[in-house]
């Protein structure tokens, strides 16, 4: 990936792209909503580059629903995009800490339903 510092934007490149970054994701579709066309993915960042979800989903043209950036569906929807689980290490301890939570099912998060 590169980032477009002037632009804010980060595009998929080749890795031969001077100032190209390596970006690795993974994906699983948990649930597809027919009647809306609305997928539920659950991702595996592994790099965590800038916009990079956003950037590669859309690079492979199955852009997030309301990404008014790098999508062309649900314009002036809010971007349905949620960290459902977060995992860090104890600043001290060492210990893992794991946060999770889900979305209200409302609005395009009813996929959950």
């Amino acid at each position: 990936m590169y980032k477009d510092e002037r632009n804010n934007i980060s595009k998929v490149v080749s890795k031969e792209k001077k100032n190209a970054k390596f970006a690795k994701l993974d994906y699983e579709v948990l649930k597809y909503n027919e009647v809306k066309n609305l997928t539920l993915l659950k991702v595996n960042l592994y790099t965590g580059r800038h916009h990079q979800i956003r950037v590669q989903l859309s690079y492979f043209g199955h852009s997030i629903f309301g990404d008014q950036k790098y999508g062309t569906r649900g314009k002036g929807k809010q971007i349905a995009l949620w960290a459902y689980e977060l995992i860090v290490e104890h600043p001290i301890t060492k210990e893992k800490i794991t946060f999770k939570d889900l979305p209200e099912p409302i609005g395009t998060w009813c996929i959950l339903k």
